[in-house]
């Protein structure tokens, strides 16, 4: 183990030892006035697939530090998948800090969305967690909507204070805290390494302020029932939308199905005919079909017309889950893949997803 050398990307401790533990860099690298570890220059330049596993319960460790300190919390959920991304326990790692709730990637929900509407919801939602934000931001950290909004409402309420940047993976924090390099100043040559993969960043990362205090890039929380746990990367890229999602209604009678993919599928059992709009990726296919008909079509095309999966030797399981929606606009959420919205009360809907992905009921988020 090298003295007080810490990787750029990721934060943790550079060794030079062993390739397979977290941290790999070869000696010829310390000579550099930015190292970077093995497993981040893989990720950045050929963004290679991570065989460094991270381990949940170091992250929660790494974490339950911040209520020990006196700092504001910046907490990142991904606004595409706020359930899924909420952090279970966070008020408990935060101790008696400040949080500021923030949803990352507005961008790719319907430009017809009403932002303080959505802040509302984000609210009511949160208290329902156990949290009580002091503010709520919406950004989007990869277009930079909303970033100088945000510092300036971080200045503030820092106080002269330390920052801690928390989310759990895929929440966007290394993304965010790039563009306040970029806009606000600060060496660019340390930005955290950013990636589609869960867990990139494996320790805190220091980043100094002017006033001589410090932002700190922290470790990603691994919920593992967001369903890019349960795919392969080109997979993922397809799962995740990249622009403004198109929602898809679909006026359905009694006993229809959609598949969504191969990765969910959402039966319609009545009463009455009513609509279900689809907030996805738009690159995902979705397939309507009878009730009658779908589990021999699932056995049929997964893998084939229902993609993702691309290979038939990785088709899921897909496990059921069955609802009686008594609000008049419900959503059924798929951790990561989206949400199917349900019009009109006392509908009965059974949602697939694969074992292990979180499949739930929620008040509508776009009413």
């Amino acid at each position: 183990m090298t003295d007080h050398i810490s990787c750029s990307g990721c934060g943790v401790a550079i060794q030079t030892e062993d390739e397979r533990k977290p941290g790999y860099a070869p000696k010829s690298a310390l000579n550099r006035e930015v190292v970077v570890c093995k497993r981040c220059f893989r990720l950045t330049h050929y963004n290679e697939v991570p065989d460094i596993k991270p381990q949940d319960e170091d992250f929660i460790r790494l974490l339950n530090r911040i209520g020990e300190t006196e700092a504001l919390i910046v907490y990142l959920v991904d606004i595409f998948d706020f359930n899924g991304s909420w952090v279970s326990g966070l008020q408990r790692l935060a101790g008696n800090n400040p949080v500021l709730l923030v949803g990352n990637k507005v961008d790719v929900l319907p430009k017809s969305t009403n932002p303080d509407k959505l802040k509302r919801w984000m609210s009511h939602m949160a208290r329902d967690y156990g949290l009580k934000p002091l503010d709520i931001h919406l950004i989007s950290a990869e277009k930079g909507t909303g970033i100088e909004e945000l510092a300036m409402a971080i200045d503030h309420y820092r106080a002269g204070g330390d920052v801690y940047v928390v989310g759990c993976t895929n929440v966007g924090k290394s993304t965010f805290i790039n563009q306040l390099i970029r806009r606000f100043g600060g060496d660019s040559r340390y930005q955290p390494t950013t990636s589609p993969f869960p867990g990139t960043t494996l320790d805190f990362i220091r980043l100094p302020l002017d006033d001589g205090r410090s932002l700190y890039d922290t470790p990603g929380v691994i919920n593992d029932h967001q369903i890019a746990h349960f795919v392969t990367y080109d997979e993922l890229k397809k799962i995740l939308p990249k622009k403004e999602i198109k929602p898809k209604v679909y006026q359905l009678n009694e006993n229809q199905t959609l598949f969504i993919g191969g990765l969910a599928r959402i039966d319609y059992r009545g009463p009455g005919r009513r609509s279900l709009v689809c907030y996805v990726s738009n690159a995902l296919y979705i397939h309507r079909t009878k009730l009658e008909k779908a589990d021999a079509l699932y056995e049929e095309q997964a893998g084939k017309l229902l993609t993702p999966p691309f290979s038939e030797e990785r088709i899921p399981k897909l496990v059921r889950h069955d609802f009686s929606l008594k609000d008049d606009h419900s959503d059924l959420v798929i951790s990561g893949l989206g949400w199917v919205s349900v019009k009109g009360q006392g509908a009965r809907v059974s949602a697939y997803a694969p074992a292990g992905v979180q499949v739930l009921r929620r008040p509508s988020i776009i009413g």
